[in-house]
C-alpha cells in the first residue's frame, strides 16, 4: 500500500537494530507492534519470535493485521472464494453512490465501475459472512484483499484527504481482486483494535516497537475511505472529500503527545523498547531521550533515506524527499 509512515524502507535497518540490541535468536520472544499500521514490521518478525501481539485502533488497519498476523493456519478453498469475487457482476452501492462521479456526488475516488465492483464483492463477504459459509479467518483475509486491491486503484495523490480531479493512469486499470497472502505459523498471535495507553496495561512480552504518528496528521482523516471499506456501515458523508467521524490521537497533538507517551513508558511491561521516530515529529530527540532515561538505559540510532510525498502543486507528480530517521532504545 501507498502509506504515510510505512517502514517498508526501513525494515532493514529496524531488523537490524533489534537484532544488535536483543540478538538473533528471537524464538522464545514476545514482539508487540503497538501502533500496528499495516503491519509490516510485525510481518517481518512473524516466523522468528513465539507469539506476535498487534494492535491498531483504525479500522482498515484492524483487518489488514488480523489477516497477516491474526491468520497462522492455512485457509481452505481462499482461491476459490477470491475467483468468486472477481466474477461478480458490478453493484451500485454506497461505495458507488458517495465515492464515485456516476453516483451523483461529485466525487471521484474510485472510476465507476470499480465503485461498483468494490461495492459487489463488500456485499458479497457479508453475505457469505452472515451466511456462516466462511469463518472469521476467511473473512479477514478477503477483507484485507479488497482493501488493498481498492487502494491500488484508487484517484489519490496519495491519501485519501483529496481525489484527483482526473482519473490517473493506475485509476483506470480494472480493480482486480489479489489475495492477501499471509505467514504460517506454529502458534497463534493477539490482535488488538483499542487505544494503545489503555491496551499497554494489559499485555506483557519481551520486545516493544513503537511507531506511533510523528505530527498533526490524524490517520483516521487520511485513510478514512478505507475505513469505510472495512466497515461498510451507513452514514452521511461530510464535506468535498466525503469524511467520515474519525479517531483523533493524542500523539498527534503538541499538547497532548509528551504526557500519552510518558505514560506508554511508565507502564510497558517490556524489556526491549523500540520507538521509530523522525526529525520532523512533533517531540524533539531531547525529549524522547529525557522521557525514556526515566525508565532504564537508552540509546539513539539514526539513519536517513529517502522517501517521496505528493507534490501540492501537481498530484501526479512525487517529490524526492530526504529525512532522518530516528530509532529510540530503551532496555527498561
Amino acid at each position: 500500500m501507498n502509506y504515510i509512515g510505512s517502514k517498508h524502507k526501513l525494515s532493514g535497518f529496524i531488523k537490524q537494530s533489534i537484532y544488535e540490541v536483543v540478538g538473533k535468536d528471537l524464538e522464545d520472544k514476545v514482539f508487540c507492534d503497538l501502533f500496528s499500521g499495516t503491519g509490516i514490521v510485525a510481518r517481518n518478525f512473524k516466523n522468528e519470535v513465539r507469539q506476535i501481539i498487534c494492535n491498531d485502533i483504525e479500522s482498515y488497519s484492524y483487518v489488514l493485521i488480523r489477516n497477516y498476523i491474526g491468520n497462522y493456519r492455512e485457509l481452505a478453498h481462499k482461491e476459490a472464494f477470491i475467483q468468486q469475487l472477481n466474477d461478480l457482476k458490478p453493484k451500485s452501492g454506497f461505495i458507488y453512490k458517495h465515492y464515485c462521479l456516476g453516483g451523483g456526488s461529485g466525487r471521484q475516488y474510485f472510476s465507476d465501475i470499480n465503485g461498483q465492483r468494490i461495492d459487489a464483492m463488500r456485499s458479497q463477504i457479508d453475505i457469505w459472512k452472515n451466511n456462516k459459509r466462511i469463518d472469521e479467518d476467511m473473512y479477514y483475509f478477503l477483507l484485507a484483499s479488497l482493501i488493498e486491491s481498492s487502494d491500488k486503484v484508487a484517484n489519490t495523490a496519495s491519501v485519501y484527504g483529496a481525489f484527483l480531479k482526473q482519473l490517473k493512469n493506475s485509476a483506470r486499470k480494472d480493480l482486480i481482486l489479489h489475495p492477501a497472502e499471509y505467514s504460517i505459523t506454529n502458534g497463534a498471535h493477539q490482535v488488538y483494535q483499542t487505544d494503545s495507553n489503555q491496551l499497554i496495561s494489559r499485555i506483557a512480552g519481551d520486545i516493544l516497537y513503537l511507531d506511533p504518528p510523528y505530527n498533526a496528521r490524524q490517520y483516521g482523516a487520511n485513510y478514512h475511505l478505507l475505513n469505510t471499506i472495512a466497515l461498510y456501515d451507513r452514514f452521511v458523508p461530510k464535506g468535498k472529500t466525503g469524511l467520515r467521524a474519525y479517531n483523533r490521537s493524542d500523539y498527534c497533538s503538541k499538547r497532548t503527545v509528551e504526557a500519552a507517551f510518558e505514560e506508554l513508558m511508565r507502564l510497558a511491561d517490556f524489556k526491549y523498547i523500540f520507538l521509530s521516530y523522525n526529525n520532523e515529529g512533533l517531540m524533539s530527540v531531547d525529549v524522547v531521550k529525557n522521557i525514556m532515561e526515566r525508565y532504564g538505559n537508552y540509546k539513539l540510532i539514526t539513519t536517513k533515506y529517502q522517501r517521496f510525498r505528493a507534490d501540492k502543486k501537481e498530484n501526479r507528480n512525487h517529490k524526492a524527499d530526504h529525512t532522518e530517521e530516528y530509532l529510540h532504545v530503551l532496555i527498561k
